[in-house]
This record gives structure tokens, C-alpha cells and sequence, in this order.
């Protein structure tokens, strides 16, 4: 028996442009994934599956890891791609459903699941932990991404990430002096982060725009005011709004707000980050945006 825990995240810079190679700057979440495992010497080669969403249970499946097949579910698609993550554990791991014990798996995601904190991401890194396995390889070959947020889960630090030419990353201590004016605003309009990436992997890229956004990476970590990080943020959001061709969410929401006002992750939905003003809370409230967070109510 024992219990596993990996933190969600925020990507707060280089958003798309990871997959390329771009600097990433990303934070861990207080909020993140519970997984509890439990091996019982009973000769059925069974896998017992039971998630959770904030305490609920919302799938439960039985699995036959000799044979690869689900014996029982409640939800049949979400099943699948259970049984085809932990095919996957098993054929890295060396010892994992290597006998005939019977597995009961359990997780508990923290937080709601249209908050895009990294459901998938915070799973693939308890599993890998608990396997002993590679959990980037693991996240490659069951969903693909760019693996920031697999880093983040693991290191359960904010991390400075780039996956080209290579995985590589380094824990930082971004706390800036200014972050008790910043702000976390949920959209709640779940963005369909497969779709964006591949709209964004049609577009022709230069080494030069990569470029770019790894030196506002940098140049983020050296702001010591608010006034300069709050420039960044408008000039990173100006230039992927421009590569997209698509308005940025201040113009599409937000157009009379005073302050800047940044996506974060996926276009279009989940979180987006600003700063706080005479007035901020009833003004992303007249506008529909009820869920905000301070810095220390939802950064680690």
C-alpha cells in the first residue's frame, strides 16, 4: 500500500511554442492528483480502477492485465484509455503487473476537471512513480504534448522547461516580489487543447520567433516590478495573438480592463492571469468571470 501525490500546474509563458523549443516558464498548483495503490496476493490478475473527481467517483473499471480486457466499467471510453496507459506502464516497467496479484488503483483529482491544471499530466506522473518509469516516455507514447507539465508534477517546483532538441529543465524559485498583486481568473469555456495544437503545428515557424519568446522567458524572471512583467505579458500575448491571427482574450473579453490580462495554456479557455485593480473583483464579476484566485490561494 502507499500513497503518491503530483501538484496540477500554470503554464505562464511560451504557450505553443514549447513544442518548438521555446523557454517555458511554468508554476505548480496547491490543487493537484492523489493516487493510492494497493497489491493483493490473490492469484486474479486484476486491475480494480476508481477515480475520483473531488472526492466523487466518476469511473470505476475492472481490468484483466493478463489479457488486456475490461471486465466492467461505467464509462466504456474512459476505460479505454485506462487500459491502453497501463498496457503502457507494463511494457516500461520491470515491475509493475509483472504477476498475478490484483491492483487496486485509486486517484483523486483535486481540482475540477474544465480548470485545465493538468488532470492528465498530474496522472501520468503518480503512475510513472509508482512503475519506476520514465514519466516523459510514458506521457509520449499515451498522449504527446510537450512535457512541461510532466516536469512540473514531478519536481513539484515551478521549473524552467524546453523540449528541443531535447528534454531539458531546471527548478527555479520564481517568487516574485509583486505576486500578491497578481491574479488567476478561470474562463470556464474548456479549451480543446489538441485542437489549438494542431492549428498552431500548421502554421510555418522561424527559429527567430522561438527565439523570442525564450528571451521574454528570461527576461520574466529578472522583473522585479510589476510595471515591467506586466509589459512582458502584453508584448507575449501581442506576438502569439499576431502568429495565430486570432484576438487575444483582453480584446475578446476584457477590452475596457485596465491592466493586462494573459492567457494561460490552450487559447481560449481555463485561466488567465492579470493583476489587481481599484474595483477588479466586481469587474470580472459583471463580466461573467465568478472563479479568481490570489497568487497564494492556488500557486504552491
Amino acid at each position: 500500500m502507499g500513497e503518491i501525490f503530483s501538484p496540477g500546474k500554470l503554464m505562464l509563458t511560451s504557450e505553443y511554442f514549447a513544442m518548438d523549443g521555446a523557454l517555458v516558464l511554468a508554476v505548480p498548483t496547491k490543487l493537484g492528483q492523489e493516487f493510492s495503490f494497493e497489491e493483493i496476493h490473490d492469484e486474479k490478475s486484476l486491475i480494480v480502477w476508481e477515480a475520483y473527481h473531488q472526492n466523487k467517483l466518476w469511473l470505476k473499471a475492472v481490468i484483466d492485465y493478463q489479457n488486456w480486457q475490461i471486465l466492467e466499467t461505467n464509462i466504456p471510453s474512459g476505460a479505454e484509455f485506462i487500459l491502453k496507459t497501463l498496457k503502457n506502464v507494463q511494457s516500461l516497467s520491470t515491475i509493475t503487473f509483472k504477476n498475478n496479484f490484483t491492483y487496486h488503483l485509486k486517484t483523486n483529482l483535486q481540482f475540477p476537471a474544465d480548470y485545465g491544471l493538468g488532470s492528465s499530466s498530474t496522472l501520468m506522473t503518480n503512475l510513472a512513480e509508482w512503475a519506476e518509469i520514465d514519466p516523459f516516455y510514458l506521457n509520449k507514447i499515451s498522449l504527446g504534448g510537450s512535457g512541461y507539465d510532466i516536469a512540473v508534477a514531478k519536481e513539484k517546483s515551478a521549473v524552467l522547461y524546453q523540449s528541443v532538441p531535447e528534454i531539458k529543465y531546471e527548478k527555479v524559485n520564481f517568487n516574485p516580489s509583486f505576486k500578491d498583486e497578481l491574479i488567476f481568473i478561470h474562463l470556464n469555456q474548456k479549451q480543446d487543447s489538441r485542437e489549438g495544437i494542431n492549428f498552431y503545428k500548421s502554421k510555418t515557424k522561424s527559429q527567430k520567433r522561438v527565439d523570442e519568446f525564450s528571451d521574454i522567458t528570461r527576461n520574466i524572471l529578472l522583473c522585479n516590478k510589476l510595471e515591467n512583467f506586466s509589459e512582458l505579458m502584453l508584448i507575449h500575448e501581442q506576438k502569439i495573438s499576431d502568429f495565430l491571427e486570432i484576438p487575444t482574450v483582453k480584446a475578446k473579453f476584457f477590452a475596457d480592463c485596465p491592466v493586462f490580462v494573459k492567457s494561460l495554456g490552450a487559447w481560449g479557455g481555463d485561466f488567465v492571469m492579470s493583476s489587481k485593480f481599484d474595483g477588479f473583483k466586481d469587474y470580472f464579476w459583471g463580466k461573467g468571470f465568478h472563479t479568481i484566485f490570489g497568487w497564494s490561494e492556488i500557486i504552491a
